[in-house]
């Protein structure tokens, strides 16, 4: 499976839950937004939804500074 993730063309080796992805790019349990073919998930939709071939992802970690 091929994805955009944050402009960079990915290989996958299958589709995989968003929440797969997000552990593989040890994020998970982290405060971030996700955006999947130009749609903003909420947090709760990150839990279900499937990252298919061809999709486009971005990933906006959250973090605290001043």
């Amino acid at each position: 499976m091929k994805i955009t993730l944050n402009g960079a063309l990915r290989e996958f080796q299958a589709e995989m839950s968003l929440a797969r992805l997000l552990e593989a790019l040890n994020l998970d349990g982290k405060p971030v937004v996700v955006e999947q073919n130009q749609i903003a998930l909420l947090p709760k939709e990150i839990a279900t939804a499937q990252v298919s071939d061809g999709d486009v992802i971005e990933i906006i970690q959250i973090t605290a500074g001043g």
